[in-house]
């Protein structure tokens, strides 16, 4: 239980994001009255128009989300981890931006912002610094030799740049509606598909149990 209402914490922006477009989207009038009612002080003019109201009021509830989302993870106690904090950031400026400039243009780059952000974080730590993030992360679970995390980092690296491209390729070549289901459940689903071949691709470089149970056994 406690797992699920994890994993629901972190989704909740993104859900939230999507399920307030998809009403807006077949409600536009009246996204666009509500949000010109009750949010017209944060646009500029004053006024959301009908083709602007779903974007508007989507990007309004996920800056809220991503807010109460590091604010219950502090309440916790709990770190908040870097992701989540460019996150918040990219929201809140871009975001904000998509409000009062009434363009969906830089909501849409925060996807990219961040893939491209935390692609920039895992190569200059390892490139500037010699930290391996993916090893700080899990190198108390995993024995793994030097090459297989070197790999990993590279590996997420490449994997958070080519993200951020294909975001905008699909923003620029794709309906507004199109891109808010792929920011959804396409991105969400490439990442699950990902993270799945990194468990593969570790399994065969983990130690042998055996060999593991006989190093306790003499400890």
């Amino acid at each position: 239980i406690l797992a699920a209402v994890a994993v629901l914490i972190v989704l909740l922006p993104l859900i939230l994001f999507f399920g307030t477009y998809k009403y807006a989207e077949t409600h536009a009038a009246w996204a666009a009255a509500f949000a010109t009612e009750h949010f017209g002080f944060l646009v500029s003019g004053g006024k959301v128009g009908v083709d602007e109201g779903p974007v508007m009021l989507a990007t309004l509830v996920v800056i809220a989300a991503t807010l109460l989302q590091v604010l219950v993870v502090k309440l916790q106690g709990r770190k908040v981890d870097l992701m989540l904090w460019v996150s918040l950031v990219l929201v809140v400026t871009l975001g904000g931006a998509t409000v009062w400039f009434h363009s969906k243009t830089f909501i849409m780059w925060k996807p990219t912002g961040l893939y491209w952000g935390m692609a920039l974080v895992f190569w200059g730590s390892a490139t500037f610094f010699g930290k391996n993030l993916i090893q700080s992360m899990l190198g108390a679970e995993l024995e793994l030799p030097a090459k297989v995390w070197s790999q990993l980092n590279r590996a997420w690296v490449l994997f958070f740049g080519a993200m951020g491209v294909l975001n905008l390729y699909v923003a620029y070549n794709f309906s507004e509606s199109t891109w808010v289901s792929f920011k959804a459940w396409g991105a969400t689903g490439l990442l699950l598909v990902f993270t799945l071949a990194q468990g593969m691709y570790l399994s065969r470089h983990l130690p042998p149990q055996d060999s593991k149970t006989e190093e306790a056994e003499k400890a």
